[in-house]
Protein backbone atom coordinates (compact mmCIF):
# COMPACT_ATOMS: atom_id res chain seq x y z
CA UNK A 1 0.00 0.00 0.00
CA UNK A 2 1.25 3.41 -0.77
CA UNK A 3 0.39 6.53 0.44
CA UNK A 4 -0.05 10.04 -2.26
CA UNK A 5 -0.89 13.42 -1.10
CA UNK A 6 -2.14 16.22 -3.56
CA UNK A 7 -3.94 19.31 -3.03
CA UNK A 8 -5.28 22.95 -4.36
CA UNK A 9 -6.78 22.01 -7.98
CA UNK A 10 -8.83 25.13 -7.99
CA UNK A 11 -10.87 23.37 -11.01
CA UNK A 12 -8.90 21.45 -13.18
CA UNK A 13 -10.23 18.65 -13.76
CA UNK A 14 -8.20 17.53 -16.36
CA UNK A 15 -4.77 17.69 -15.38
CA UNK A 16 -5.61 15.85 -12.09
CA UNK A 17 -7.70 13.13 -14.17
CA UNK A 18 -4.65 12.36 -16.46
CA UNK A 19 -2.19 12.49 -13.39
CA UNK A 20 -4.70 9.74 -11.99
CA UNK A 21 -5.02 7.83 -14.61
CA UNK A 22 -1.32 7.87 -15.14
CA UNK A 23 0.04 7.09 -12.02
CA UNK A 24 -2.84 4.64 -11.35
CA UNK A 25 -3.11 4.38 -7.15
CA UNK A 26 -4.41 1.08 -6.46
CA UNK A 27 -7.80 1.14 -4.24
CA UNK A 28 -5.99 0.02 -1.50
CA UNK A 29 -3.42 2.65 -1.45
CA UNK A 30 -4.32 5.84 0.62
CA UNK A 31 -5.06 9.31 -1.14
CA UNK A 32 -5.35 12.55 1.20
CA UNK A 33 -6.79 15.75 -0.67
CA UNK A 34 -5.77 18.62 0.72
CA UNK A 35 -8.49 21.01 0.46
CA UNK A 36 -8.97 23.87 -2.38
CA UNK A 37 -10.53 21.45 -4.62
CA UNK A 38 -12.71 24.70 -6.01
CA UNK A 39 -12.83 27.69 -7.59
CA UNK A 40 -10.89 29.91 -10.56
CA UNK A 41 -10.72 26.80 -12.77
CA UNK A 42 -13.23 25.81 -15.29
CA UNK A 43 -14.17 22.01 -13.34
CA UNK A 44 -14.72 22.76 -9.77
CA UNK A 45 -17.91 20.39 -9.60
CA UNK A 46 -16.03 17.50 -11.56
CA UNK A 47 -12.95 17.98 -9.34
CA UNK A 48 -15.39 17.09 -6.07
CA UNK A 49 -16.81 14.64 -7.86
CA UNK A 50 -13.93 12.98 -8.87
CA UNK A 51 -12.33 13.38 -5.25
CA UNK A 52 -15.66 12.44 -3.76
CA UNK A 53 -15.69 9.20 -4.96
CA UNK A 54 -11.78 8.52 -5.60
CA UNK A 55 -11.29 4.94 -3.53
CA UNK A 56 -9.02 5.75 -0.50
CA UNK A 57 -9.35 9.56 -0.68
CA UNK A 58 -9.17 11.58 2.49
CA UNK A 59 -10.07 15.17 1.66
CA UNK A 60 -10.13 18.27 3.82
CA UNK A 61 -11.40 21.52 3.51
CA UNK A 62 -9.54 24.41 2.50
CA UNK A 63 -10.64 27.78 2.44
CA UNK A 64 -12.47 27.94 -0.84
CA UNK A 65 -14.57 25.35 0.60
CA UNK A 66 -15.28 27.35 3.84
CA UNK A 67 -15.75 30.54 1.37
CA UNK A 68 -18.20 28.41 -0.44
CA UNK A 69 -19.90 27.02 2.60
CA UNK A 70 -20.29 30.61 4.18
CA UNK A 71 -22.02 32.04 0.97
CA UNK A 72 -24.68 28.99 0.74
CA UNK A 73 -25.25 29.57 4.54
CA UNK A 74 -26.36 33.10 3.69
CA UNK A 75 -26.97 33.05 0.42
CA UNK A 76 -28.38 37.05 0.68
CA UNK A 77 -25.09 38.35 2.83
CA UNK A 78 -23.19 40.72 0.75
CA UNK A 79 -19.87 39.86 2.43
CA UNK A 80 -20.21 36.35 1.69
CA UNK A 81 -20.86 37.02 -1.76
CA UNK A 82 -18.12 39.45 -2.30
CA UNK A 83 -15.73 36.93 -0.23
CA UNK A 84 -16.36 34.53 -2.44
CA UNK A 85 -17.00 36.00 -6.31
CA UNK A 86 -13.69 38.00 -5.45
CA UNK A 87 -12.23 34.72 -4.81
CA UNK A 88 -12.95 33.04 -8.32
CA UNK A 89 -15.93 31.26 -7.10
CA UNK A 90 -18.15 32.14 -9.98
CA UNK A 91 -17.20 29.20 -11.94
CA UNK A 92 -18.16 26.98 -9.09
CA UNK A 93 -21.46 28.76 -8.61
CA UNK A 94 -22.14 28.21 -11.73
CA UNK A 95 -21.26 24.51 -11.71
CA UNK A 96 -23.52 23.81 -9.23
CA UNK A 97 -26.63 25.59 -10.64
CA UNK A 98 -26.20 23.63 -13.63
CA UNK A 99 -26.98 20.59 -11.05
CA UNK A 100 -30.06 19.29 -9.70
CA UNK A 101 -31.21 20.96 -6.42
CA UNK A 102 -30.77 17.34 -4.94
CA UNK A 103 -26.92 16.54 -6.36
CA UNK A 104 -26.07 20.07 -5.71
CA UNK A 105 -27.59 19.67 -1.38
CA UNK A 106 -25.45 16.40 -1.62
CA UNK A 107 -22.06 17.75 -2.69
CA UNK A 108 -22.70 20.93 -0.53
CA UNK A 109 -23.64 18.80 2.63
CA UNK A 110 -20.53 16.32 1.98
CA UNK A 111 -18.11 18.92 1.62
CA UNK A 112 -19.30 20.75 4.74
CA UNK A 113 -18.64 17.02 6.48
CA UNK A 114 -15.22 17.65 5.70
CA UNK A 115 -12.21 17.36 8.52
CA UNK A 116 -9.56 19.99 8.41
CA UNK A 117 -6.37 18.11 9.64
CA UNK A 118 -5.22 14.38 8.79
CA UNK A 119 -2.18 12.72 10.10
CA UNK A 120 -0.71 9.48 8.87
CA UNK A 121 2.55 7.19 9.65
CA UNK A 122 4.48 6.12 6.49
CA UNK A 123 7.67 4.28 7.77
CA UNK A 124 8.91 5.44 10.72
CA UNK A 125 7.83 9.07 9.59
CA UNK A 126 4.44 10.64 10.89
CA UNK A 127 3.04 13.42 8.55
CA UNK A 128 0.69 15.95 9.64
CA UNK A 129 -1.48 17.88 6.86
CA UNK A 130 -4.16 20.40 6.78
CA UNK A 131 -4.76 23.03 4.00
CA UNK A 132 -2.83 26.24 4.83
CA UNK A 133 -0.56 24.94 7.59
CA UNK A 134 -0.73 24.85 11.17
CA UNK A 135 0.53 27.99 13.95
CA UNK A 136 3.66 26.88 15.59
CA UNK A 137 3.27 25.18 18.33
CA UNK A 138 5.98 27.00 20.84
CA UNK A 139 7.67 23.54 21.32
CA UNK A 140 11.65 23.35 20.96
CA UNK A 141 11.53 19.86 19.27
CA UNK A 142 8.59 16.79 20.58
CA UNK A 143 10.11 14.69 18.58
CA UNK A 144 8.71 11.06 18.29
CA UNK A 145 5.50 10.94 18.92
CA UNK A 146 1.75 9.00 19.36
CA UNK A 147 -1.51 9.50 17.35
CA UNK A 148 -3.22 10.98 20.83
CA UNK A 149 -0.35 12.79 21.28
CA UNK A 150 -1.17 14.70 17.95
CA UNK A 151 -4.89 14.85 18.50
CA UNK A 152 -3.70 17.12 21.74
CA UNK A 153 -1.59 19.30 19.51
CA UNK A 154 -4.61 19.95 17.09
CA UNK A 155 -7.13 20.48 19.53
CA UNK A 156 -5.16 23.27 20.60
CA UNK A 157 -5.33 24.92 17.32
CA UNK A 158 -7.61 27.45 16.17
CA UNK A 159 -10.08 26.23 12.85
CA UNK A 160 -9.51 29.28 11.16
CA UNK A 161 -5.73 28.83 11.13
CA UNK A 162 -6.02 25.44 9.36
CA UNK A 163 -7.19 26.83 6.10
CA UNK A 164 -6.08 30.37 6.25
CA UNK A 165 -2.64 30.80 8.07
CA UNK A 166 0.44 31.53 5.49
CA UNK A 167 3.41 33.61 6.76
CA UNK A 168 3.26 32.63 10.50
CA UNK A 169 3.37 29.09 9.52
CA UNK A 170 5.70 29.27 6.86
CA UNK A 171 8.61 31.84 8.29
CA UNK A 172 8.76 29.46 11.60
CA UNK A 173 9.59 26.24 13.11
CA UNK A 174 6.30 24.01 13.87
CA UNK A 175 8.51 22.45 17.09
CA UNK A 176 7.56 19.44 16.07
CA UNK A 177 11.11 18.01 14.74
CA UNK A 178 13.45 17.75 17.17
CA UNK A 179 17.28 17.90 16.85
CA UNK A 180 17.90 14.40 16.00
CA UNK A 181 15.16 14.69 13.09
CA UNK A 182 12.70 13.03 14.69
CA UNK A 183 8.91 14.03 14.41
CA UNK A 184 6.23 14.54 11.85
CA UNK A 185 6.88 16.85 8.91
CA UNK A 186 3.86 19.14 8.54
CA UNK A 187 2.51 19.06 4.58
CA UNK A 188 0.43 21.79 3.75
CA UNK A 189 -0.58 23.30 0.19
CA UNK A 190 -2.58 27.10 -0.05
CA UNK A 191 0.35 29.02 -0.52
CA UNK A 192 1.68 28.83 -4.09
CA UNK A 193 4.90 27.66 -3.98
CA UNK A 194 6.11 31.12 -5.74
CA UNK A 195 4.53 33.10 -3.31
CA UNK A 196 6.95 31.61 -1.08
CA UNK A 197 10.11 34.15 -2.48
CA UNK A 198 8.13 36.96 -0.69
CA UNK A 199 8.41 35.25 2.53
CA UNK A 200 11.38 35.27 4.72
CA UNK A 201 11.93 31.31 4.35
CA UNK A 202 14.74 29.28 2.01
CA UNK A 203 13.72 26.58 0.35
CA UNK A 204 15.59 23.20 -0.54
CA UNK A 205 15.08 24.00 -4.09
CA UNK A 206 13.93 26.98 -6.79
CA UNK A 207 9.94 27.28 -6.83
CA UNK A 208 9.77 26.87 -10.43
CA UNK A 209 11.39 23.66 -12.46
CA UNK A 210 13.57 23.70 -15.52
CA UNK A 211 10.05 23.96 -17.45
CA UNK A 212 9.25 27.53 -15.89
CA UNK A 213 6.27 25.47 -13.70
CA UNK A 214 6.02 25.66 -10.08
CA UNK A 215 6.87 22.57 -7.78
CA UNK A 216 6.57 21.57 -4.81
CA UNK A 217 9.58 22.63 -2.40
CA UNK A 218 10.23 21.43 1.63
CA UNK A 219 11.73 23.81 3.83
CA UNK A 220 12.59 24.75 7.50
CA UNK A 221 16.11 22.23 7.46
CA UNK A 222 18.13 23.73 10.31
CA UNK A 223 20.29 22.00 13.54
CA UNK A 224 17.32 22.64 15.77
CA UNK A 225 15.47 20.03 12.65
CA UNK A 226 18.69 17.83 12.82
CA UNK A 227 18.94 18.56 8.95
CA UNK A 228 15.35 17.70 8.44
CA UNK A 229 12.86 20.04 6.63
CA UNK A 230 9.57 20.26 9.01
CA UNK A 231 7.14 21.81 6.18
CA UNK A 232 6.87 20.81 2.93
CA UNK A 233 4.65 22.47 0.47
CA UNK A 234 2.79 20.87 -2.33
CA UNK A 235 0.66 23.52 -3.72
CA UNK A 236 2.27 23.84 -7.22
CA UNK A 237 0.08 27.03 -8.77
CA UNK A 238 -2.61 24.89 -10.62
CA UNK A 239 -4.69 28.14 -10.16
CA UNK A 240 -2.61 29.86 -12.26
CA UNK A 241 -3.83 27.46 -15.30
CA UNK A 242 -1.75 27.02 -18.16
CA UNK A 243 1.95 28.67 -18.16
CA UNK A 244 2.87 28.35 -14.45
CA UNK A 245 0.39 25.61 -13.01
CA UNK A 246 0.70 22.07 -12.68
CA UNK A 247 -0.96 19.35 -10.14
CA UNK A 248 1.20 17.14 -8.11
CA UNK A 249 0.78 13.95 -6.87
CA UNK A 250 3.12 13.32 -3.87
CA UNK A 251 4.21 9.57 -2.97
CA UNK A 252 5.58 10.15 0.71
CA UNK A 253 7.04 6.26 0.62
CA UNK A 254 9.53 6.92 -1.60
CA UNK A 255 9.07 10.88 -2.09
CA UNK A 256 8.31 10.78 -5.87
CA UNK A 257 6.63 13.86 -7.42
CA UNK A 258 3.96 12.92 -10.65
CA UNK A 259 3.22 16.31 -12.12
CA UNK A 260 0.60 17.14 -14.77
CA UNK A 261 0.51 20.63 -16.40
CA UNK A 262 -2.58 22.28 -16.95
CA UNK A 263 -2.85 22.63 -20.41
CA UNK A 264 -4.70 26.03 -22.44
CA UNK A 265 -8.10 25.95 -21.91
CA UNK A 266 -8.59 23.65 -19.05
Amino acid sequence: MATYVFSDVHGHVAPLARLLSSVSPSDDDAIFMLGDMIDRGPDPVGVMLLCRDLPGCTVLRGNHEDLMLSFFDNPHGDLEKVNWVINGGGTTAEGLAGMSGSRALDLLDWVGSLPLWAQTQVGERRYLMAHAGIRPTGLSGLGDCTEEEIELIMAAQQPEDLIWIREEFWEHPTGLVDEEGRGPIVIAGHTPTPYLLNLAVETDRPVYDENGRAQMVRLGACPKTGGVADRWDIDSCAASGYGRGQVLLLRLDDGEEFYEPVGEGE
